[in-house]
């Protein structure tokens, strides 16, 4: 129905004739004041939870600070792993040299035996002593090597003894260090997994913090929108923004004012959502004029307009240039210095003045 109304205006401007548009309806005031209600509730709840994450962004700092903890004491774990396992090699290294010592006094003590085993031993200087027919001083030179040969007998076994006391003491320090290495290897392990799942929990909790407050954010938006949509409109039907003249421009104008609050997405030409040339492209297509999806050619697709004989309907461009390949913005005029645009990512189709830096100019498609 909308094409066929916008058809028959752009066929009664060709002859001259033409009947009236058709108004958008105007909001009541209770319908204004209902959807600006409904932005405060949404509003207040957004408030709680604006509270709520930032308690729980405290949380999350805390958290990371855990983690950088987490992951130092894993270091010093690593530190003291390191050294376990510099003492255990050290300790290993003082019980082979205690071994070969405790092997070669045995071996020593084992030749004694051997000899005793084999002769009388100690016996015989004893025997030799008795049976001795070589004088006194033949008796006296025979006890001192008796003398002599149970020292040496005792000092190889004290020898031995010393060795295996050595022996067992660094025996016992490799097993401690070995148990150590073993108890820094296991405290590293678990500080890494604490570490681990430290991160994994942030990263989980942080990833439904941010999907919490899009959500919520967009049903303030939602609301927000609606609520501006409807005041703009009674606002606009005041100020006459919106009327029911018959002027081709007044149709693409306000048609345009009846897309505020949808969203602005990247290469998007409706009727969800919109870039700045696909809302326009939209506007005028509504009233019968084809424009394409591109700035460039909406352009040049009428007579450029001096900003004080600007109409409702009329295109304006915003860059760097007049140039077209330096356009980068186009709004629709509708009347009182202000035009209907969508502006960029992340926000919504809306009302704003004319008035910026780099306006550049206005077409009047045709």
């Amino acid at each position: 129905m909308r094409a066929f109304r916008a058809g028959l205006l752009a066929a009664c401007l060709l002859v001259g004739h033409c009947p009236p548009a058709v108004a958008e309806p105007r909001p009541s005031s209770r319908e204004v004041e209902r959807a600006r209600q409904t932005v405060r509730e949404r509003s207040k709840e957004l408030g709680r939870t604006n509270a709520e994450l930032a308690t729980a962004q405290a949380r999350l700092d805390e958290l990371a600070a855990e983690v950088g903890r987490l992951v130092e004491a894993y270091n010093g774990e690593r530190v003291r792993l390191r050294q376990a396992e510099e003492a255990r090699t050290q300790a290993q290294a003082r019980l082979a040299a205690a071994d070969a010592e405790v092997e070669r006094v045995r071996q020593d003590v084992a030749l004694l035996a051997t000899d005793d085993h084999g002769g009388l031993g100690l016996m015989k200087p004893l025997v030799g002593m008795i049976l001795d027919q070589g004088g006194t001083d033949g008796f006296l030179h025979r006890a001192g090597m008796l003398g002599h040969l149970r020292s040496e007998r005792s000092a190889l076994l004290r020898n031995m003894r010393d060795a295996q006391e050595v022996a067992a003491i660094l025996r016992a320090q490799a097993a401690n260090a070995h148990a150590a290495q073993r108890a820094a290897a296991e405290r590293a392990r678990l500080a890494k997994a604490a570490a681990r799942e430290a991160v994994a929990r942030q990263r989980r909790e942080t990833r439904a913090l941010r999907a919490r407050k899009d959500r919520l954010q967009r049903k303030v938006d939602a609301a927000r929108s609606r609520a501006e949509l409807l005041a703009r409109k009674r606002a606009a039907a005041a100020r006459g923004l919106v009327t029911g003249g018959s002027a081709i421009g007044d149709v693409a104008a306000n048609w345009a004012l009846t897309q505020l609050g949808k969203p602005y997405v990247w290469a998007a030409d409706g009727p969800g959502s919109y870039d700045c040339s696909g809302l326009t492209m939209r506007a005028w297509e509504r009233a019968g004029v084809r424009l394409d999806h591109w700035t460039g050619t909406q352009w040049t697709s009428g007579p450029r307009v001096p900003f004080d004989q600007l109409r409702r309907g009329d295109l304006l461009f915003f860059g760097h240039t007049a140039d077209s390949s330096a356009i980068h913005h186009v709004g629709i005029y509708v009347g009182r210095g202000q035009m209907v645009h969508a502006p960029q990512t992340g926000d919504v189709v809306r009302v704003a003045s004319i008035w910026r830096g780099d306006l550049v100019g206005a077409t009047r498609p045709r």
